[in-house]
């Protein structure tokens, strides 16, 4: 009986001590694809923040400025064994940039919507393979 006892202790101390965790964190809210398609060169500041909400940041460039919108996600996952961890995090992000010309009229947009592409996964999963 103590035999079995010697083994199932440390087996179930294991059980008990290990575990898992998920987490999800985003900053902003996401950037949807048709509204930054809807903005045209020689639309006013005004529809730009119809469309897109207040921007992360305003940048004066001369008589000229530029509105930067953000959205991030993180997602991490965590696995303890005991006194062994492992864990991963995946940062994408949506980056969406304004350009307006001296009359505070649209003259270009440039965008990477990718934020909804952050992943759960170890260390040792290969997720970049699509």
């Amino acid at each position: 009986m103590i035999r079995i006892m010697k083994f199932i202790a440390p087996l179930l101390l294991a059980l008990i001590a290990s575990s898992c965790a998920l987490t999800k964190s985003q900053t902003n809210l996401p950037i949807e694809a048709a509204d930054v398609m809807a903005i045209a060169p020689g639309d006013p500041a005004e529809r730009v923040t119809e469309l897109l909400g207040a921007p992360t940041e305003v940048v004066q460039l001369g008589r000229r400025s530029a509105y930067r919108y953000d959205f991030t996600e993180i997602k991490r996952a965590g696995l303890w064994l005991l006194v062994i961890g492992f864990f991963n995090s995946d940062t994408q992000q949506d980056r969406v940039w304004v350009f307006f010309d001296e009359a505070n009229t649209v003259s270009h947009v440039g965008a990477t919507l990718e934020g909804d592409r952050a992943e759960w996964g170890m260390p040792w999963s290969d997720r970049d393979e699509e």
